[in-house]
């Protein structure tokens, strides 16, 4: 694999998991009773436990995303 397929690869990874993270915030944001009753079908949450629950994986999915997309991508920009 060469390094343009690389930084094309993690260049459109980056691009749909930031989207699946704005669709994710979007529905917190605007419909965050809805999510919570849909949510809660499944789980018996309190709201406090869902609304830290989703607060800290927003943010693991947060660093994930920059650790292993954008700063590799942007790493093999700067060497190419």
């Amino acid at each position: 694999m060469d390094i343009e397929t690389l930084q094309s690869f993690l260049g459109w990874c980056s691009v749909i998991n930031i989207a699946v993270l704005l669709y994710w915030a979007f529905f917190l944001l605007f419909a965050p009773n809805w999510t919570y009753q849909y949510s809660t079908k499944w789980l018996e949450l309190s709201r406090e436990h869902f609304n830290s629950t989703h607060f800290a994986l927003f943010g693991a999915y947060k660093l994930i995303i920059i650790f292993f997309n954008i700063i590799p991508y942007f790493a093999l920009r700067i060497i190419a």
